[in-house]
């Protein structure tokens, strides 16, 4: 009961219930993970009412005889559908996002000489007289 509302609190009789934050750091697989499925779970959502959207659009459209009322019909159809391909491209985003995450690194090969310019000439020299 660190904060203000302590005497309130204890008048009440409330007990300070806050849950504790675990405040380990996500990787970026974690965050990689809880964005793709934040954003399928849009997606789904968006699919969901646009297919509710397009059933009250026909039943409007068959009701009316209206050509208005289908055009609009038939836009719904094609957005819904649009969400649904972008359904499907968040899947294969998201596995070359994971692919990429758990590349590591390639082999390197580097030849580094330490030493003074002078003996690097010398054994230089000697490699080539060697040959």
């Amino acid at each position: 009961m660190d904060n203000n509302f302590g005497g309130l609190e204890k008048a009440f009789d409330i007990a300070d219930d806050k849950p504790k934050k675990d405040h380990k750091p996500k990787t970026s697989d974690d965050q990689v993970t809880d964005d793709h499925e934040y954003a399928r779970a849009n997606l789904y959502s968006l699919i969901e009412k646009g297919q509710e959207a397009v059933d009250g659009a026909l039943d409007v459209a068959q009701g009316s005889d209206h050509p208005r009322a289908y055009e609009v019909a038939g836009q719904l159809i094609k957005h819904v559908g649009d969400v649904a391909d972008k359904l499907m491209a968040l899947q294969k985003q998201t596995k070359e996002v994971k692919q990429e995450v758990k590349k590591g690194p390639s082999t390197v090969n580097n030849a580094l000489f330490v030493g003074s310019t002078a003996e690097l000439q010398k054994m230089l020299k000697n490699a080539s007289k060697d040959k």
